[in-house]
């Protein structure tokens, strides 16, 4: 099942993406389920199929997206996760995973534009997996930690590089306003079960810069979820942003940075594609 947040002419919304169109959700059972994340929080995916065969209330042009979940607790971020990006990086593997956090106001939908602020352009893109955490959960085991999921998506993690790289620290650099995107919708956790392949890949005007498997990872998504989850609660809703693969902008010689009027994609397969313009701020 396909679940996403949206925006029409009636306000904020939620729901169900079929080959049809969009159930809206919010329609059915949001008296009891405000928005996505408390759909997620209650555990209501059950529910939530009962109105797969509804006639879709919108099509997918009809709406704005939004970030599947806008309003997360924590968005966490994994660097360094992919061999050949941590080669073209010229770093050291780390012994745990590197982590950063990401704000909520730093992400747009899919099909909105990335925007490239006035202090920079050097603005990277970054395929990156998201992981969607389904059931609360604090100091979760590894054989534990693939229940706690409630579904997948697709992050393009965008990256400010030069103000990325004023400190040791990456906060500045990562949180610029609606400079990473996260969409279009997040595939329940049933339809990918544990330890399937996921193959990851980055487009730039048409263009593949990135492409990877999950088993490239160098920490995997249960010891993400053990790491993380040993210094903080995960929540309902929580995003775990999984590590880019090789081929960043950046590392490229000449460096290849997004500017106004390019578009990319990154595409998930068992997911699906996010796309975004990219636009000046």
């Amino acid at each position: 099942m396909k679940l996403a947040t949206f925006k029409t002419a009636q306000g904020t919304s939620y729901g169900i993406v079929t080959g049809k169109g969009i159930v809206d959700l919010k329609r059915y059972i949001g008296n009891r389920f405000a928005d996505l994340k408390a759909l997620i929080g209650g555990n209501a995916f059950a529910e939530a199929a009962k109105h797969l065969s509804e006639a879709p209330d919108y099509g997918e042009a009809d709406v704005t997206w939004l970030p599947v979940i806008p309003n997360p607790d924590k968005i966490v971020c994994v660097g360094l996760n992919y061999q050949d990006h941590v080669v073209e990086t010229g770093r050291d593997n780390t012994e745990q995973p590197a982590i950063f956090l990401r704000v909520a106001e730093s992400q747009v939908g899919h099909k909105q534009p990335i925007i490239r602020p006035r202090e920079s352009k050097n603005l990277d893109y970054e395929a990156e997996i998201a992981v969607i955490i389904g059931k609360a959960g604090r100091r979760i085991s590894q054989k534990d930690a693939w229940g706690h999921i409630a579904g997948y998506s697709c992050y393009n993690e965008g990256s400010v590089r030069d103000w990325q790289r004023h400190t040791v620290q990456w906060t500045a650099g990562k949180n610029f306003a609606h400079t990473g995107a996260f969409g279009p919708w997040m595939v329940t956790a049933d339809e990918i079960p544990p330890n399937t392949r996921l193959t990851l890949s980055c487009r730039l005007n048409g263009e593949r810069m990135q492409h990877a498997t999950t088993e490239q990872m160098i920490f995997k998504i249960p010891k993400i979820i053990e790491y993380v989850s040993s210094w903080t609660t995960l929540q309902p809703g929580d995003v775990l942003v999984t590590g880019t693969p090789g081929g960043v902008g950046a590392r490229r010689n000449p460096p290849i940075w997004m500017k106004p009027g390019d578009k990319v994609e990154i595409e998930i397969d068992k997911v699906g594609i996010l796309e975004n313009s990219i636009a000046d701020g």
